[in-house]
């Protein structure tokens, strides 16, 4: 029998935002003017095709071209030089009130640390006036190397990225405002705004955050229509694998709340593989997750619970995509030392990538660090049957909103991928 429900979730659970700056916040979403070389928008891996993410393991960013899993790495000198390290996560309901820290290692919070609400990359140098954590997190894809601003000596922004990292978004903020079109729209959006000179990265961050939780807040799924109050939502199997989530099988120790996250940090022992985002000081291509962001050992290769709406749209699955369906990511869950031991490379959704092949699997063959992640592999789970991991999986499938296909803007007929 399942124990305690959490509450249902409504809109009251979500910040307001304003869909007239949502509505140019979804232009500047699908728009590769945000990127350095102008060749690769937040869509590219973020995309509803693939549940707001992008069907790979490892994404493909700047240099790359396509879309999805039939995106390719590019050629010649404006090839990708790495893979992006850690799973393009979905975006389904990062407007939530009572969500505090973002990134599979959470090294954005919010925070008083440095008297602008965050606790970020940034530090002392993100600006003021965002308007929720959905707009910090904004930030930062657009003045990392691999994934928006591009490789040293291609262009203004990654330039002045490695000089400091806030030199990039005056630059990007300018390059929007001067173009007609934005200009305008930002000045009718904002009322703080009277002409196109006075838009910063601010403006342009709150557009975007506006955008995503508007266009992504998901909270009619079966399982959201039960808890409040159709009894009738729910299959029987469904109903099954929910009181297993919420008694027998533990899911929900961690998977706990209306967002069905802690929003804590765990090793789960996933199998090792791309090159990890490593610390500077770290020599090797390995990912120690939470650890990369406290410095304690504590939390060494432990990553951020997701939260579960619409999770069977998001494969693959993991902080770096290592299982492709959610029985094997259950599965994983319920014995991660035996999964780790058949997992094999092919499971990894990896595009090709001649050059970058030598070092995909090579933290593999590094003894020392894979004893050190074997020693973080968690016990055993439960014992379940093949049926009731069918019926954990039915439930996982109830989490998917009924008016997903439908959002309130779409992708604009004019995003070319």
């Amino acid at each position: 029998m399942a124990g305690d429900l959490p509450a249902a979730l409504t809109s009251a659970d979500f910040l307001d935002f304003d869909r007239d700056q949502a509505a140019l916040g979804q232009s500047l979403f699908y728009d590769t003017i945000l990127s350095g070389n102008r060749n690769i928008s937040c869509a590219h891996c973020h995309h509803p095709d693939f549940g707001t993410g992008d069907g790979l393991s490892l994404g493909i960013g700047e240099g790359g071209q396509g879309l999805g899993p039939d995106r390719t790495p590019g050629t010649d000198l404006s090839r990708i030089a790495k893979r992006i390290p850690r799973n393009a996560p979905g975006l389904w309901n990062l407007g939530a009130r009572d969500l505090t820290v973002m990134f599979h290692d959470g090294r954005l919070s919010t925070s008083d640390l440095f008297g602008n609400g965050f606790n970020s990359p940034a530090e002392e140098w993100l600006p003021q006036g965002l308007n929720s954590l959905l707009a910090a997190q904004a930030l930062f894809p657009l003045v990392a190397q691999f994934e928006m601003a591009g490789n040293p000596g291609e262009n203004e922004v990654i330039g002045a990225v490695h000089d400091r990292i806030d030199n990039a978004w005056p630059i990007l903020a300018k390059r929007v405002r001067t173009e007609s079109d934005y200009g305008r729209r930002f000045v009718a959006a904002f009322d703080h705004i009277e002409t196109p000179e006075e838009v910063t990265i601010v403006e342009i961050a709150n557009a975007l955050a506006a955008f995503m939780a508007i266009e992504w807040t998901s909270i009619d799924s079966p399982f959201d229509q039960y808890l409040a109050g159709d009894s009738a939502a729910l299959s029987a199997e469904q109903k099954a694998g929910m009181d297993l989530f919420y008694g027998k099988a533990a899911c929900s120790t961690c998977h706990a709340g209306p967002l069905m996250s802690d929003q804590k940090f765990h090793a789960l022992g996933l199998p090792a593989f791309g090159p990890g985002r490593t610390r500077v000081f770290d020599p090797y291509a390995r990912d120690v997750g939470r650890m990369g962001e406290s410095n304690r050992l504590d939390d060494a290769y432990a990553f951020r619970t997701p939260m579960l709406r619409n999770v069977a749209l998001t494969a693959p699955y993991g902080h770096n995509g290592a299982y492709a369906t959610l029985d094997a990511m259950v599965r994983h869950h319920l014995d991660p030392g035996a999964m780790r031991y058949i997992w094999q490379k092919q499971d990894a959704n990896l595009p090709e990538v001649p050059w970058l092949a030598a070092t995909d699997f090579i933290i593999q063959s590094d003894r020392r660090e894979m004893a050190r992640q074997a020693r973080s592999v968690p016990e055993r789970g439960p014992d379940l049957t093949e049926a009731e991991i069918a019926q954990i999986v039915a439930f996982l499938n109830s989490l998917t909103g009924t008016t997903v296909d439908t959002p309130p803007f779409g992708v604009p007929a004019w995003f070319k991928p």
